[in-house]
């Protein structure tokens, strides 16, 4: 299946937590997108890998996602080396992207700015023909996404433009409640981590908020671009 647009993730609920009113957008519009998480977020202290997986699959289904796979790589220790890049490389040439997205470029956790660097060369690699990959048993053409953005995460990075969400908010948020073994939920008895706190889920819709108010409307989702992005003419940024 050729996709539109392919989003990594360093675990699953990223992309909620980051973009993924943007893709209901986008799908919304015809397009066909997919989201490829690199973890199964082993490391989570709430939770279990097989609830998250069930988590991920309710997640997309509600965004209307044409396809999500998990590389089950090693939580917290994945490294940015051959082994992963051309596990990667090969979900690139699967589904032939036009545009990729990443994890942003530097965060709070470790692996999201690993991971940001691990797809951003791996979207170059994947490029060279003379780097040979196989999926069951086929050879597979060499392929590289027109463009790469990065979405952003926890800390508070100036985007290079902003999608205007406001009528997919509500679905941003259905996502989020998918992933009920990660958020504050306070009959849960798991230990209370970072973004299980009362005061994280408001914490997004506030960033949400700053985003939709730098282009004037209600919400906005914030990306950052690998390079300048191309217009024709300036007015038709109006």
């Amino acid at each position: 299946m050729k996709l539109d647009i392919l989003v990594f993730a360093a675990h699953p609920d990223d992309v909620e937590l980051a973009c993924s009113a943007t893709l209901v957008k986008m799908i919304s519009k015809g397009k066909k997108a997919g989201i490829i998480d690199l973890t199964r977020g082993d490391l989570g202290s709430r939770g279990t890998p097989e609830i998250r997986d069930r988590e991920a699959e309710i997640a997309a289904e509600i965004m209307g996602i044409h396809a999500r796979e998990n590389l089950a790589f090693r939580d917290g220790f994945f490294l940015h080396d051959e082994t992963h890049q051309m596990a990667i490389i090969r979900m690139i040439r699967k589904y032939q992207p036009e545009v990729v997205i990443a994890n942003a470029p530097s965060d709070r956790h470790p692996d999201h700015g690993r991971a940001s660097k691990l797809v951003r060369d791996a979207a170059f690699l994947s490029g060279l023909r003379r780097i040979e990959t196989q999926l069951d048993g086929q050879e597979q053409p060499a392929w590289r996404p027109k463009r790469l953005f990065y979405y952003i995460q926890d800390h508070a990075l100036e985007p290079d433009f902003v999608v205007d969400v406001t009528e997919y908010y509500e679905k941003k948020v259905e996502t989020l409640r998918a992933f009920g073994s990660q958020f504050y939920d306070p009959n849960s008895k798991e230990p209370i981590t970072y973004i299980s706190t009362p005061d994280f889920l408001p914490f997004i819709e506030a960033r949400a908020r700053i985003y939709g108010h730098m282009i004037g409307t209600t919400f906005g989702e914030g990306f950052i671009s690998e390079t300048p992005i191309k217009i024709d003419l300036p007015t038709d940024l109006i």
